[in-house]
């Protein structure tokens, strides 16, 4: 594997950033804790961590060394480092990085979490369609056929699915795992295009903007925090955020910022994309010099506004998708059902 497409589980993640911050905070040297650790890592850790003992003894600054690895440390986490490796903070730094990755751990979750619901209803419901055209279906069709009775449309379009899937089983398997498979590469080639897409949807698209500011704020307080200029900090949050008109905004603020203007004039520009409140929170952080801590308060707010909002849309998604489904598998199971009661009737008219 090439260095550059190494990557660590989030829980090596966390674990690598959490023992390097004790063991500085505990007066251990750098080169000291690398090896501490080496001890007991295995396979990619193991390969960081030689990469970046290797660059301590050839005199590089740990910065350095870990931006040879863009999968698990992003610009944001590169540029937080090198300016605590200047300011001598190192050891605090690290806590503050570790604090982050759990948020944004927990940040990705509660999304998770809120998608799984529905992604299991339509597992569950395409296993129960299957079932009904691959075990039910032929066998009632079977009675039909030599019953020479008319059928309903509804009926016809189960028989003639059931058909199709029974005859062609192995075609229909391909089809499924490769459009799957087609998915995935897509997803991982074409991940901006993807997820551009995704975003559009009316529901989502109001939920991701909030994502990215909520994203956006808390980056910019870690980074302003460490001593990161205004100006380079806008530049680094341009890269956090999904829509392009958040990023587009955070551009537009940067270039405002080097003119001379305030962090709040600039995203005022386009009041539609930032909440007003936000702005007001800036601006005041902006007056009383307290700009890192109100930009902190921001992003813990719209975190509670995110969980909240999820949790509306899952309350919302449980009953709808119970009830499609249910009028789904009804209607499927009337147009079996459907002419055999007209069977029986005209049975009971002879």
């Amino acid at each position: 594997m090439k260095i550059e497409k190494l990557s660590l589980t989030l829980n090596e993640k966390i674990g690598l950033i959490s023992n390097l911050s004790t063991m500085l905070s505990a007066g251990i040297s750098i080169l000291e804790a690398v090896d501490s650790l080496l001890e007991d890592s295995k396979k990619n850790q193991q390969k960081l961590l030689n990469a970046l003992r290797d660059g301590l003894i050839q005199g590089q600054q740990i910065h350095v060394s870990l931006a040879q690895f863009p999968r698990v440390f992003d610009k944001v986490t590169i540029n937080l480092i090198k300016a605590s490796e200047e300011a001598g903070t190192l050891d605090s730094t690290l806590k503050d990085l570790k604090e982050n990755i759990k948020r944004e751990s927990e940040f990705n979750d509660k999304i998770k979490s809120a998608l799984t619901y529905p992604a299991v209803i339509f597992v569950v419901f395409l296993g129960v369609f299957l079932t009904i055209l691959l075990v039910v279906i032929p066998k009632i069709s079977t009675v039909f056929s030599r019953l020479r009775v008319e059928l309903p449309l509804p009926t016809k379009i189960m028989i003639g699915l059931s058909n199709l899937v029974t005859q062609h089983t192995l075609l229909i398997i391909v089809s499924i795992f490769g459009s799957i498979g087609l998915v995935i590469f897509l997803f991982k080639t074409q991940r901006r295009l993807f997820i551009s897409v995704l975003i559009r949807m009316p529901l989502v698209s109001q939920l991701v903007k909030v994502i990215d500011i909520t994203r956006f704020t808390r980056n910019m307080h870690y980074l302003l925090n460490a001593g990161i200029p205004i100006t380079s900090a806008l530049e680094l949050t341009e890269e956090v955020v999904t829509r392009r008109d958040v990023a587009r905004l955070i551009h537009t603020s940067r270039e405002m910022v080097s003119a001379g203007k305030r962090l709040s004039e600039g995203l005022k520009t386009s009041k539609s994309i930032m909440p007003s409140i936000v702005i007001k929170l800036i601006e005041a952080g902006e007056k009383s010099g307290t700009l890192d801590t109100s930009l902190a308060d921001i992003a813990e707010y719209l975190d509670y506004q995110v969980t909240n909002t999820l949790r509306t849309l899952t309350a919302l998604l449980e009953p709808i998708m119970l009830v499609l489904v249910g009028i789904l598998i009804g209607g499927m199971m009337l147009a079996i059902i459907g002419p055999i009661y007209g069977l029986i009737g005209q049975v009971g008219n002879r």
